[in-house]
């Protein structure tokens, strides 16, 4: 899905997405990242839900906002509340739902001025 955006200049938004992908700015990742309005992390380990370590939260927490959408893929899963340990100390926010629903509330987020991440899966074919 293309998705439209009246986006700030500058800012780091969703373009497009689909089954295997997800477009930043234009630029197509097939592996999981982490995005803020400035910032790309497009080398975030998870290749799954399945695959989410608490090594992969705190890098989540080390982006420091206060609002995190953690997409888990193609369908919407829950992590334990000790994988979110790492978000719940600092007192950050953490939406969890699937990973498109994610990527249209962060560009709503974010068009807003929000300080907000998001955590993608997104799953490895194969």
């Amino acid at each position: 899905m293309k998705l439209h955006s009246t986006v700030t200049p500058g800012l780091l938004a969703i373009t497009a997405y689909d089954a295997s992908r997800i477009a930043v700015n234009g630029r197509a990742l097939n592996r999981s990242f982490l995005l803020t309005p400035r910032h790309l992390v497009d080398d975030w380990p998870p290749l799954s839900f399945d695959a989410l370590t608490e090594a992969d939260m705190a890098a989540i927490a080390a982006l420091e906002c206060p609002i995190v959408l953690l997409g888990t893929g193609l369908r919407q899963r829950f992590p334990s509340p000790a994988l979110l340990r790492p978000l719940i100390e600092r007192r950050i926010g953490v939406e969890v739902m699937d990973s498109h629903a994610a990527c249209r509330t962060y560009n709503i987020l974010m068009a807003e001025g929000r300080d907000v991440a998001a955590a993608l899966i997104v799953e490895c074919a194969g």
